[in-house]
């Protein structure tokens, strides 16, 4: 068991910030996380006072006058501007009768800043740091000291300890000021499993999340940068890398460069953090000012010249202030962004609301814990929450970035669609513009060909029909000037109305057969309210004319029957005669020749057929068949 001294009264010690509640919970969810919180046992001993001597030394000064001081000890309050070395003294009993076979006693030192020597009734058993300028920076890491068993005496036992550190106003932030926490000794393998708990909390989970930051820090400031419009993650990764720096002293625990030298290079990174977070939340926002882009920078450089121009003993003080007008920035960027984002955006208004909130109780933390004091593990886990929500602001970024990038390749691959669609348009309207103009150019030269065709061809073979003294003359030029205006009539390509069709052909026809002595008998519906086409009408009227003629030139026959319908979507013709029919060398002879062959010809030409259907003595029936679709155009 372990006794206090009894010259060692007691000393009420002061609660500060760190005790709220909230940050209670934190500490319990990080326990639940890395384990059980190891009670408080009877073995193990809490020392809150100590005597204390500011002198230099190799021992404690036993003959100066000793000051009882409470611990934790803040150097600003129990001793102004001092610069050390102190000795604290403080003494505990041991169990009477204990062996060498009992377990190892050790120190815990939660807090130390920062070259620490331990003697152990007179003899050195630790020592840490430098003697001399520049201390070592190892005030995040707690210490735990083994206490030899050969050197623990049956009765009291006297530790002694050595603390060399900076004061309070020459330093920028009150976690580099020198002081020492409360003292707690107990058995070595209790203290390990808090030791370990400390260690995580103070020094493995801001390492671990410092990494965090620099790696997406470097990632998104490249991406923001290669994307100019995204300028946001360019300060959002900015702001991530300065923060990461700000905790370089949990990575390096001595400085190479003087301390005052140091201050300034960790002092020159507040402006820059302070920039990229206003920067960040107002081009987040959509929005940006001339003015700030002007400002912000020229503040970069006006702290540090102040710092540099400030007394030793002023440089606390300054930091301190400014510190405080770089808060209120970031303050009124944050409340900017969310007034920008409740008008346009509420469901990412309440999610960034709930993060600027958070990080903002944890500044307020920071700075009564920089102008209170408050102890260092609570201080250090709110000092966990900024970190922590920026790597979680972070993560929303890229999810935000990696959704955009899927809309804007989901967009490329529909603007990729229309463009091909277009393209294709433009071809076919190309090609159909191409067609039109080729149609234009031959419609123009059959108007062309035709009017030349009527006004000197036709002008000639009338000239010979009234002139001519021959009446075989007279009538060849006749047949030569209808042929011709009926080609010209196919040239013009000016539709037919297929009851107009059937007049002229019936007075056609019926007046041939009529001179030629044959009795006529038409017969066609007179509601046909279609339209023929102009190469349909001359094709026709060339197969009826062919017809015609056969009849009266090698049938011999005295009647003739034409019957004109629409049936079953085709426009059906049928010439019956009472000839003699056409014996099978006249058939083959037909055949050869322009006669019949002719008449199929052109019937196929039409996408239709022209059927003949004769014998010897039986008369001739020719069926011309033309599908509506292709000969016929709608009224």
């Amino acid at each position: 068991m372990l006794y206090p001294a009894p010259t060692q009264p007691r000393v009420p010690r002061t609660v500060g910030v760190g005790g709220l509640p909230w940050l209670l919970l934190l500490a319990l969810a990080l326990a639940l996380v890395l384990g059980p919180m190891p009670a408080a046992r009877a073995q193990q001993l809490l020392i809150d006072q100590a005597l204390s001597v500011e002198a230099d030394g190799a021992r404690f000064p036993a003959a100066a006058a000793a000051l009882r001081v409470a611990l934790p000890d803040d150097w600003s309050r129990s001793r102004p501007g001092s610069q050390g070395p102190v000795w604290y003294r403080v003494s505990f009993s041991a169990a009477p009768g204990r062996g060498a076979d009992e377990e190892l006693l050790a120190l815990q030192i939660t807090h130390v800043c920062a070259t620490l020597s331990v003697q152990l009734n007179g003899q050195l058993v630790h020592h840490g740091g430098r003697l001399g300028e520049p201390y070592s920076q190892d005030c995040s890491h707690p210490q735990l000291i083994v206490l030899p068993t050969a050197l623990l005496r049956p009765g009291p036992n006297v530790v002694d300890l050595k603390v060399m550190g900076h004061a309070l106003e020459t330093v920028g932030s009150r976690h580099r000021a020198a002081g020492l926490s409360a003292l707690m000794i107990g058995p070595l393998h209790e203290l390990q499993a808090s030791q370990r708990l400390q260690t995580t909390i103070k020094v493995t989970l801001p390492q671990a999340l410092d990494a965090t930051l620099l790696l997406m820090g470097g990632f998104m400031f490249v991406l923001g940068f290669v994307n100019r419009r995204e300028s946001h993650l360019a300060y959002f990764g900015a702001l991530s890398i300065g923060w990461a720096l700000l905790d370089a002293r949990l990575w390096l625990r001595e400085w190479p460069l003087p301390q005052r030298t140091v201050e300034l290079l960790l002092g020159v990174l507040l402006p820059l953090v302070a920039q990229a977070a206003v920067q960040f939340l107002l081009r987040y926002a959509r929005w940006r000012h001339r003015a700030i882009d002007l400002a912000l920078p020229l503040q970069v450089l006006l702290l540090p010249l102040s710092l540099m121009a400030a007394a030793p003993d002023q440089l606390y003080r300054l930091t301190l202030a400014w510190t405080a007008l770089l808060s209120l920035q970031v303050l009124a960027a944050a409340l900017f962004y969310l007034h920008r984002q409740w008008r346009e955006r509420r469901d990412e208004f309440w999610l960034m609301g709930a993060l600027l909130a958070v990080v903002a109780v944890s500044g307020l933390i920071e700075i009564a814990a920089q102008r209170l004091g408050t102890p260092p593990l609570s201080a250090q886990l709110a000092h966990l929450v900024m970190p922590l929500m920026l790597v979680l602001v972070g993560l929303r970024l890229v999810q935000q970035h990696g959704h955009a990038l899927r809309q804007a390749e989901a967009g490329k691959a529909q603007l990729e669609q229309r463009v091909r669609e277009a393209t294709a348009e433009i071809e076919r309207n190309f090609r159909a513009l191409s067609d039109l103009k080729v149609e234009q150019v031959t419609a123009r030269e059959r108007k062309r060909i035709a009017a030349d065709l009527h006004d000197d061809l036709g002008a000639k073979l009338l000239t010979i029909v009234h002139t001519s003294d021959s009446d075989r003359i007279s009538t060849l030029a006749r047949e030569a000037l209808e042929e011709m205006r009926l080609s010209v009539r196919g040239l013009t390509g000016r539709a037919v109305r297929l009851a107009d069709a059937l007049g002229d052909w019936r007075a056609e026809v019926v007046s041939r057969l009529a001179q030629a002595g044959i009795e006529a008998d038409w017969s066609a519906p007179d509601d046909l309210t279609q339209t023929l086409s102009a190469r349909a009408y001359v094709q026709t009227t060339r197969i009826l004319r062919e017809a015609t003629s056969n009849i009266i030139k090698h049938s011999g026959a005295s009647y003739c029957a034409l019957r004109c319908q629409v049936a079953d979507g085709d426009f059906q013709l049928i010439v019956q005669d009472n000839g003699e029919g056409i014996s099978t060398e006249a058939d083959a002879r037909l055949d050869r020749g322009h006669g019949m062959a002719t008449m199929k010809q052109r019937a196929k030409q039409m996408q239709g057929q022209c059927l003949v259907e004769s014998g010897p003595g039986f008369g001739t029936v020719i069926r011309l068949t033309l599908p509506l679709d292709h000969a016929l155009e709608g009224a």
